[in-house]
C-alpha cells in the first residue's frame, strides 16, 4: 500500500466541497474550524498546505487537473485533431457537446467552461486564504517554516493560474484572500504570464528538490523540479502567452522576449532550454528504458515522471475515468468491469502513427486497443458471440447508422490496465502522469530549433527509445513526435496553438466560415462569471 506524505496520512476529515457560483469565492473555508485547527504546527499545516493537495485530482465532472470528465483534460483534447468522442447512435450525443468541441462551435454557456473555471479558481482562492492563515500564525510555525509553506502554496497557485491563463487568456488575478468578487480586475494575458513566471522563479529555490512522483515525504507535492517543468512550458509558449491580442495572427518573436534567469538575460528559447537542462542535470531525471514504465500499475518508481496525481484505490477518491470511457462494453465486461464505449483516435492520429503500413510507430501498440481485443489471452466476444473488432479507420464525428457504430475507432490504452482496480477500473493503482521528462526532452529539441540550433539529439533520443528510425529535427517533425509520444496526455491543444494550427480544419471537421479566425485559441469566459463580475470583458470573437 502506498504511503502519502506526512500530513495527508493524518487527515481524517476531508476538505469540504466549496461552492463557487462565480469566478471567485469570497470566503472559501476548510471543513476544520479555525478555532480548533490551529493549535500546533501539524494541525495548522493539515488545515492549510495539506488540504490543497486534495484538489489536484478529482472524482466528479470538471474537478481535478486530470482524471475526470468535462474538465481541463477534455478541453485540451477533444478540441483537437488527437481524439474524438463520436456520436454512436443514442450514445455520446449529449446535446452536441462533443461535436461542438471538435467543431470549435462552443458557447459561453457550455457547462464544462463554467465548471472548470470554478474549480480552478476555487483552488486559487484556497491558496490565497491559506497563505493569509499561515502569515497570521507565524508564531506557531516560525518564520522559516512559514516562508517555505507559503512558497509551496504560491507555486501551486501559480500552476493553477497557468491553466486558467492557457484556457482563457485575459483573466482576473488576485492574491488577496479577502477581495470581493466585484472588485477583482481582469488583466491582459501578457501581464498574467509575467506574473506567473515571477511567482515560480521567486519560490523555486525555497522548495525541496525531491522527486514529487516518487513515494516519500514529498510524494504528489509541488517541488523544485515541478517548477522547472512549468517554467520550461511557459517559456516554450512565451510567444503565445505574451500576446494579449491572439486574433490578429501576429506574435512577438521568442528571440526578442527576454527573461532574467538566475541573474542572466535569456530569450524565451534559451530559458526553456535552461529549465529543461535543470531537470536533467540538477534533477537527475532521465528517460525510462521502456516507454510503458511511466504508465504501469506501479509507476511511482519512474525516473521520468515529474509530477503525478497519486492513486490508490484504498486511500484516495481520485479517479482516472478515461480508459473506462473509451473501452467497448464487451471489453469492460471481459475485464470484470463496466465501460462506456466512447473515445477514439481520429483518422489523422491513426495516419500519423503509420497504422496499416510497414513503418507503424511502435508506440501504437502501447497507446491503443485496436482490431481484435484479448483479455487474459481470451478473445473478447460481443453479445452475439462474434469477436470484438475495433476498426481504427472507421471513425467519424457521427457514427450513427454506420456498420461500425459501436466498434469504430482505436481505443485508449496508454496506462497498463489494473485488473484489481475498483469502480470499473476508475480507482486504479497507476498514478496519473501530469508532467514527465520525455515532454521536457521534446520541449528542449523544439526550443533549440526555434533558436536556430539543432534539436536532433533530443528528438532522436525519444525516437530511439521507441525503437524508431531517426528523423531530422524540423518543427513539423517535432510536432508530429509530440503527438506520437504524448498521446492521451492532454497537451495537444497547447501544442497546436503554439504551432498556429489550432484554427485550421481537421480531417473530420467542416471548413470554418473564416478559417483565419483565431478567437477559439482561448475559450469564452463563462456567462455566470461575466454576470457576477462587471469588470470582466468577454474574450474577442464570442
Amino acid at each position: 500500500m502506498k504511503t502519502r506524505y506526512f500530513f495527508h496520512t493524518l487527515i481524517t476529515v476531508p476538505v469540504a466541497a466549496l461552492t463557487l457560483t462565480s469566478c471567485l469565492s469570497e470566503n472559501p473555508r476548510s471543513a476544520i474550524e479555525e478555532e480548533s485547527a490551529y493549535q500546533d504546527i501539524n494541525s495548522l499545516e493539515l488545515s492549510t498546505l495539506a488540504s490543497i493537495y486534495n484538489y489536484i485530482g478529482g472524482s466528479s465532472d470538471c474537478q481535478g487537473l486530470q482524471g475526470t470528465f468535462r474538465g481541463v483534460y477534455d478541453l485540451n483534447t477533444f478540441t483537437t485533431d488527437e481524439a474524438i468522442l463520436p456520436t454512436r447512435g443514442g450514445d455520446w450525443y449529449d446535446g452536441e457537446l462533443w461535436q461542438n468541441l471538435y467543431y470549435h462551435a462552443w458557447t459561453e454557456s457550455d457547462a464544462p467552461f463554467e465548471g472548470t473555471w470554478n474549480y480552478l479558481y476555487k483552488v486559487v482562492m484556497m491558496c490565497n486564504r491559506h497563505i493569509k492563515t499561515i502569515t497570521d500564525h507565524k508564531d506557531i510555525l516560525g518564520d522559516f517554516r512559514a516562508e517555505i509553506d507559503i512558497a509551496e502554496l504560491r507555486a501551486v497557485r501559480a500552476m493553477y493560474y497557468f491553466y486558467i491563463m492557457d484556457l482563457w487568456g485575459n483573466i482576473p488575478v488576485t492574491t488577496d484572500a479577502d477581495t470581493d468578487v466585484e472588485e477583482v480586475k481582469q488583466l491582459p494575458r501578457a501581464e498574467v504570464f509575467r506574473f506567473i513566471v515571477s511567482e515560480l522563479q521567486e519560490t523555486c529555490d525555497l522548495l525541496p528538490d525531491y522527486h514529487s512522483s516518487q513515494q516519500g515525504s514529498f510524494y504528489g507535492r509541488m517541488t523544485r523540479p515541478v517548477v522547472w517543468f512549468l517554467l520550461a512550458k511557459l517559456m516554450l509558449n512565451a510567444e503565445v502567452y505574451a500576446d494579449s491580442d491572439w486574433t490578429d495572427g501576429a506574435r512577438l518573436s521568442g528571440k526578442d522576449l527576454l527573461f532574467n534567469v538566475n541573474g542572466k538575460q535569456m530569450n524565451a528559447w534559451e530559458a526553456c532550454i535552461y529549465y529543461c537542462n535543470q531537470l536533467e542535470i540538477e534533477g537527475g531525471y532521465m528517460l525510462e528504458d521502456h516507454y510503458g514504465n511511466n504508465f504501469s500499475t506501479h509507476n511511482e518508481g519512474s525516473r521520468e515522471n515529474i509530477f503525478t496525481i497519486p492513486m490508490d484505490k484504498l486511500l484516495y477518491t481520485n479517479m482516472y475515468m478515461y480508459a473506462f470511457r473509451s473501452r467497448h462494453y464487451a471489453q469492460g465486461s471481459a475485464m470484470g468491469m463496466a465501460a462506456e464505449n466512447g473515445t477514439s483516435a481520429t483518422l489523422s492520429t491513426v495516419k500519423a502513427y503509420g497504422y496499416g503500413t510497414p513503418e507503424i510507430d511502435k508506440r501504437w501498440y502501447e497507446n491503443f486497443f485496436y482490431e481484435y481485443v484479448y483479455v487474459n489471452d481470451e478473445t473478447v466476444k460481443l453479445a452475439d458471440g462474434t469477436p470484438l473488432y475495433y476498426e481504427p479507420t472507421a471513425v467519424a464525428v457521427d457514427l450513427t447508422g454506420s456498420p461500425y457504430e459501436k466498434t469504430g475507432g482505436a481505443r485508449m490504452r496508454k496506462y497498463e490496465p489494473d485488473m484489481l482496480a475498483y469502480a470499473d477500473g476508475k480507482l486504479q493503482s497507476n498514478d496519473i502522469v501530469l508532467f514527465r521528462f520525455g515532454d521536457a526532452v521534446l520541449m528542449r529539441a523544439e526550443a533549440e530549433v526555434r533558436n536556430g540550433g539543432d534539436g536532433s539529439a533530443d528528438l532522436n533520443s525519444i525516437r530511439e527509445r521507441a525503437e524508431m528510425p531517426t528523423r531530422e529535427a524540423t518543427l513539423d517533425n517535432i510536432l508530429t513526435e509530440r503527438l506520437l509520444e504524448l498521446m492521451w496526455e492532454g497537451w495537444r491543444r497547447n501544442d497546436l496553438i503554439r504551432f498556429d494550427r489550432f484554427h485550421t480544419s481537421y480531417d473530420m471537421r467542416p471548413q470554418l466560415a473564416n478559417e483565419g479566425d483565431r478567437h477559439t485559441i482561448v475559450f469564452p469566459i463563462p456567462s455566470d462569471a461575466l454576470a457576477e463580475n462587471k469588470n470582466l470583458k468577454q474574450n474577442p470573437g464570442y
